[in-house]
């Protein structure tokens, strides 16, 4: 986790290095509410509980209306966790933290107004904090849709929603064939549906 959180660190730093040539950037401040999602697997589930969402992100602007943006969020919850015969497996251990690492692209579609409807997702890395296996880093992707409220003053506020999904290795499948049998591997995916506000502070050259 300190390795992933020094890697943010330069990555933002670059970021606000190039910013300087760019026609703007911002500095994006998340809070937002994720609503519960549950994983099944060969008998067992796992309920991710709803709750709050909190991160900031580095949005460049490379061209007027279209952006890319390092942003990194966090999300405790608890992930109860239960067997076949439906009895919890964890019961007073289930508390759980999502960290995402997420490189976006954001196109807003200008309307002439003060209010910039925008669509985006980007790809990155979700690194869970579990206290029954330490946790692991995986492949995770995000899609939202919004709209960006501009003010008269260099602050706008953002309200979108979003979905955003985590996928684990979980083991193998073996199907038998012509040849004899073929493992596939296996992956739980997490997909969390969420609805949030953004509060941007923007600079220009």
């Amino acid at each position: 986790m300190k390795k992933c959180g020094l890697l943010l660190v330069v990555f933002m730093s670059a970021i606000m290095m190039k910013a300087q040539e760019a026609k703007s950037v911002s500095l994006n401040l998340y809070g937002s509410y994720n609503f519960a999602d549950t994983i099944d697997y060969d008998g067992y589930s796992a309920k991710i509980e709803d709750g709050f969402q909190y991160g900031a992100g580095v949005e460049y602007f490379f061209l007027t209306n279209n952006s890319i943006e390092l942003k990194y969020l966090r999300n405790d919850t608890k992930i109860p966790f239960y067997g076949p015969l439906g009895n919890q497996l964890n019961a007073g251990d289930e508390k759980a933290a999502f960290n995402y690492i997420f490189l976006d692209g954001t196109h807003y579609f200008e309307t002439g107004g003060k209010m910039l409807p925008y669509l985006g997702g980007g790809i990155g890395v979700g690194i869970t904090e579990m206290p029954q296996d330490n946790g692991g880093t995986y492949f995770a992707w995000n899609i939202k849709g919004g709209v960006k409220i501009k003010t008269a003053s260099a602050v706008s506020v953002n309200l979108n929603a979003y979905l955003q999904s985590m996928s684990a290795a979980v083991g193998n499948s073996y199907y038998w064939t012509y040849y004899g049998p073929v493992g596939v591997q296996d992956y739980v995916s997490t997909y969390q549906f969420g609805l949030g506000a953004v509060f941007s502070f923007n600079f220009k050259n």
